[in-house]
């Protein structure tokens, strides 16, 4: 009797759970009480400091009340990104591990949130896989984060000067959880257009200064 062959093991990997139901699972165990990043970090596991980079960057993409947190908020989403820069294990110290969120304002992110995944999930998909996984470009997507978290660490009084890096951010993150190419190019698109578009913003206040100045001169 010819004795049977055990099947060999699946080589693929376990399919990764998309966004919104990580963020489900969030949402059921942190949306009622005050919640520190490590204990963020330790329910999402594998992805988790992306996932913490997406949520983080969420409040100011929305409208979110959100006053005196875009300096620490950012310092932690440009400590990670600095780290995956460099080619390192993403890590944060304990003492920011043990930075407690103010209550209410986690409740708020993931209802926020799951609006905003649920819209891009439409969307986002495994496509121009070549920009994601070259690790040496995915080293340059998150200096690119890192540049935009510098942004959010700057409380500068200028309209969406925290808006338009937390998007650049949040697009970057996404495409890189889904390994979506095209929204990755979608973020360093803005980026560009958000430069071209405050260098176009102080050309045009230096001539409107310098036509003032003539006035008053005579």
């Amino acid at each position: 009797m010819e004795t049977p062959v055990a099947p060999e093991p699946d080589p693929r990997p376990e399919k990764q759970p998309r966004l919104s139901e990580e963020l489900a699972g969030l949402q059921a165990r942190f949306a009622e009480q005050s919640v520190t990043l490590g204990e963020v970090v330790q329910v999402l596991h594998g992805r988790a400091y992306l996932l913490l980079v997406l949520l983080l960057a969420l409040p100011f993409c929305a409208p979110i009340s959100v006053p005196g947190l875009s300096t620490p908020l950012g310092f932690v989403i440009a400590l990670i990104a600095l780290r995956q820069a460099l080619g390192q294990k993403p890590w944060l110290p304990e003492r920011m591990l043990r930075m407690r969120l103010p209550p209410g304002f986690f409740r708020r992110v993931l209802v926020v949130a799951e609006r905003v995944i649920r819209f891009l999930e439409t969307f986002l998909r495994p496509r121009a896989t070549g920009f994601v996984d070259a690790p040496v470009l995915r080293n340059l997507h998150a200096v690119m984060m890192l540049m935009a978290a510098g942004f959010l660490l700057l409380p500068l009084p200028i309209p969406l000067t925290n808006t338009v890096p937390a998007w650049v951010i949040l697009l970057i993150a996404a495409g890189l959880l889904e390994r979506d190419g095209v929204f990755i190019a979608l973020g360093y698109a803005v980026a560009v257009a958000s430069v071209v578009g405050l260098a176009l913003l102080g050309g045009a206040a230096h001539q409107l200064l310098d036509m003032v100045r003539r006035w008053l001169t005579g």
